[in-house]
């Protein structure tokens, strides 16, 4: 086991506190039944990427900044001529995050970056897809400290999407309030 040092805080704080809560509130018989996060995917589609793979590249940047992992640039599948879209063409960035980025990036994102974005009065209850996942969008970029607005030529928004090993949305919403997620009342 990796020391305790290099252990990201939210991680020990699950560790410590929210699997012993979890493990009592639900009755589970085995401590691995327990839900964990397993990844957090961030994802940014571009719809001007058509017209300037530049734009795209520089999404790619920003998301890599934001993630502290390299963002893929992900690819239209298929041409789709109302949008003059073609096949192969540049459309956005995505990134997926596990592990100490997972944790890392959830951490900034809780502590941070949610209490800049302006007139925010709490996260959606119902953003669950019924399988214990959690998605959410973030209108502005710029809410994360990594990004210099200087170096800014368009604020773009993105969604980020959490997947958990609950089997319910009632479990995965209770990690998630036990991770400090800012739910509205």
């Amino acid at each position: 086991m990796a020391d305790t040092e290099f252990e990201p805080r939210l991680k020990l704080h699950y560790n410590d506190v929210v699997r012993a809560k979890m493990l009592e509130e639900y009755k589970y018989t085995n401590p691995m039944e327990v839900p964990r996060l397993d990844k957090v995917v961030l994802n940014m589609g571009l719809g001007e990427g058509t017209q300037d793979r530049k734009a795209v590249e520089k999404a790619a940047e920003q998301l890599t900044l934001i993630a502290g992992q390299k963002a893929q640039v992900t690819i239209a599948r298929k041409s789709i001529a109302t949008f003059k879209l073609r096949d192969g063409m540049a459309i956005g960035a995505k990134v997926t995050l596990r592990n100490m980025r997972m944790y890392d990036f959830i951490d900034r994102l809780v502590t941070i970056a949610l209490p800049r974005v302006r007139d925010f009065r709490g996260l959606k209850n119902n953003s669950f897809d019924g399988r214990g996942n959690y998605a959410l969008g973030i209108k502005e970029h710029i809410v994360f400290p990594e990004i210099n607005y200087d170096n800014i030529d368009s604020i773009m928004g993105f969604d980020v999407v959490i997947c958990t090993t609950a089997k319910s949305d009632d479990e995965a919403r209770t990690l998630l309030k036990e991770l400090n997620f800012p739910f509205r009342q």
